[in-house]
């Protein structure tokens, strides 16, 4: 019986689509696809996507993530970033930002 392994959180940066956090579950070349994926449309509390990964960000109120999509494929993949347990809890836990 083959085990499953738990897909990994990741930040992905795309080249023209922008930076998105979720589980990967599928790779191809440049093409990823990603599982509960938050679009990362602006941060705060942490100078790079690589600190956003690995501590997270200080400042969750004034970050910009909107709602988690149930997957979405990326088709211009250029960096995969592995996230921290703490990095991935920050990132969930900032609230969805929408246009009321």
């Amino acid at each position: 019986m083959a085990s499953k392994t738990k897909p990994q959180y990741v930040i992905i940066r795309t080249y023209s689509a922008g930076c998105f956090a979720g589980f990967l579950t599928a790779r191809g070349g440049k093409e990823v696809t990603l599982e509960k994926a938050r679009r990362l449309w602006y941060w705060d509390g942490a100078a790079t996507l690589s600190e956003l990964a690995v501590n997270g960000t200080s400042k969750p109120k004034n970050c910009k993530f909107p709602v988690a999509v149930s997957e979405i494929i990326l088709t211009e993949a250029i960096e995969i970033i592995s996230c921290s347990a703490a990095g991935q809890a920050s990132i969930e836990a900032v609230p969805a930002w929408a246009i009321k």
